[in-house]
């Protein structure tokens, strides 16, 4: 019934195939220090994550013909494919559906925010599954702490940036954020409302009659102060990678332009949606530009904050135990609608598709019946957490556009054909950026680990 003990089989396999060569000499140099494919079909990354699990049902893979315990409460409507439906709530991005593909049979086993977003964001299961772990310095590194480790950049802003973060499960930072083992040299940049005030990079502005050699002198005055030789805990080294960061980043003025959203015309940012997750986009298409190879944009800072603030939009996510038709009808889908098809027509306009891999993905899709959850806040019914089978999207850098790639049954409720999973996700953008999926990358005491257990989701490029 589950392909689930199959594939999980499968990838302790493939990881042993990996491994055992280090030990037993079957391993290359090439290999060893980090193979690339032949050739990048991106010089971006951009990953939107759906904090909170987006329902599959509510999007990309509608029921129409279920019973309405099933269906729920929306009607599917045809697309710019045909054959093709989405929900009705996704006006927009159903006229564009030739702009991007559809995987409809993604699967795994992890069934709680934390650590299902850590899969998500690591290609790599959790110690604690099916729970929220906070983070710690022996985690897994996030997919773009391992790319700045493997393909570290001096030629743009930076090589990672992660925005409109950190995503809270649902009011504690989530694990697999951040570099994990590799250390807090490699933390991607984080930014976080980039709405909250006038300037993305408040306090990164030069002062005026501040020159470089002032700078520089109190940056070397800040070390003397700051840097015992004592002091070398996680949190004191993050804090100094930060100061270095800063100082970096005052001595580039292109960093303050790529930032700037003020140079934006104001008819284009209302098209994206003056709110957290529309500037988000339009700062991540500025960075696209910038060519930053990595991009992680959380689409929701928060997975399900709307038990807090049930009248602030700003703060819902995706995780709709109950009153999932409301949340969603009035709050979610018309916000994403707009400012994903926005992010879309832009990067196509200005020819930046082709060298961008976008994908869209939540941590897991919500269950295929419709019910009431007493524990949870909300009158009205929800949907539970469903790992069993969901739905993500990709464009660009060589997608075929238009298709829909795998199927589930009939009630959305588990894969009908060939299953694919978050570590198929991590080593398809991997391999977008030219890494190769089977190569390794080391952490400082120069241990060898997996670039990942997936392989390359090759039917999004048939």
């Amino acid at each position: 019934m589950h392909t689930y003990s199959f594939c999980d089989r499968a990838n302790r396999r493939r990881w042993w195939a990996q491994t055992s060569g280090l030990f037993l000499g079957g391993l290359t140099s090439a290999q060893a220090s980090m193979a690339t494919t032949s050739a990048p079909r991106a010089k971006t990354v951009l990953f939107v994550v759906a904090n909170g699990g987006q329902s599959q049902l509510e999007t990309w893979d509608p029921k129409p013909l279920a019973p309405r315990e099933v269906r729920g409460d929306f009607s599917a409507i045809s697309t710019s494919v045909a054959g093709t439906q989405f929900s009705e709530h996704l006006p927009r991005l159903s006229q564009r559906a030739h702009k991007f593909a559809v995987i409809r049979s993604m699967s795994h086993e992890d069934l709680d925010h934390g650590s299902a977003l850590y899969l998500t964001l690591t290609g790599q299961y959790h110690a604690r599954r099916s729970g929220n772990p906070l983070p710690a310095a022996t985690d897994w590194p996030t997919m773009s702490a391992v790319v700045k480790r493997v393909r570290p950049t001096q030629d743009t802003i930076e090589t990672a940036i992660h925005l409109n973060g950190p995503a809270q499960i649902p009011i504690n930072i989530g694990a697999g954020q951040n570099s994990g083992f590799l250390g807090p040299d490699f933390d991607p940049m984080l930014l976080g409302d980039v709405t909250a005030t006038d300037t993305t990079l408040p306090g990164l502005s030069p002062l005026p009659r501040l020159d470089v050699a002032r700078r520089n002198e109190r940056a070397r005055l800040l070390q003397q102060m700051e840097r015992p030789a004592h002091t070398d805990s996680i949190a004191t080294q993050r804090h100094h990678v930060l100061y270095d960061r800063a100082f970096d980043l005052l001595d580039r003025p292109s960093v303050q332009h790529a930032f700037d959203l003020e140079r934006e015309p104001v008819a284009l940012r209302e098209r994206y949606g003056r709110n957290r997750s529309g500037q988000a986009c339009l700062l991540a298409r500025r960075l696209v530009e910038a060519e930053v190879p990595w991009i992680t944009l959380f689409w929701n800072h928060t997975g399900r904050g709307q038990d807090l603030a049930p009248d602030d939009t700003e703060e819902y996510g995706w995780d709709t135990h109950n009153d999932i038709f409301d949340a969603l009808k009035n709050r979610l889908l018309p916000r994403f609608d707009q400012s994903f098809s926005t992010l879309l027509d832009d990067l196509d306009s200005r020819g930046l598709m082709d060298r961008t891999l976008v994908v869209c993905a939540g941590e897991f899709g919500r269950a295929p019946l419709v019910a009431l959850e007493k524990n949870f806040a909300g009158e009205s019914p929800g949907r539970k957490h469903w790992a069993a089978c969901y739905s993500v999207i990709a464009a660009g850098a060589g997608v075929q556009p238009g298709q829909v790639i795998g199927a589930s049954d009939r009630r959305g409720a588990y894969p009908a054909t060939e299953s694919w999973g978050p570590w198929d996700l991590t080593a398809t953008m991997f391999s977008a950026l030219g890494l190769d999926p089977d190569s390794h990358f080391t952490d400082k005491a120069g241990r060898l680990f997996p670039m990942t257990t997936g392989q390359i989701i090759t039917p999004l490029y048939a």
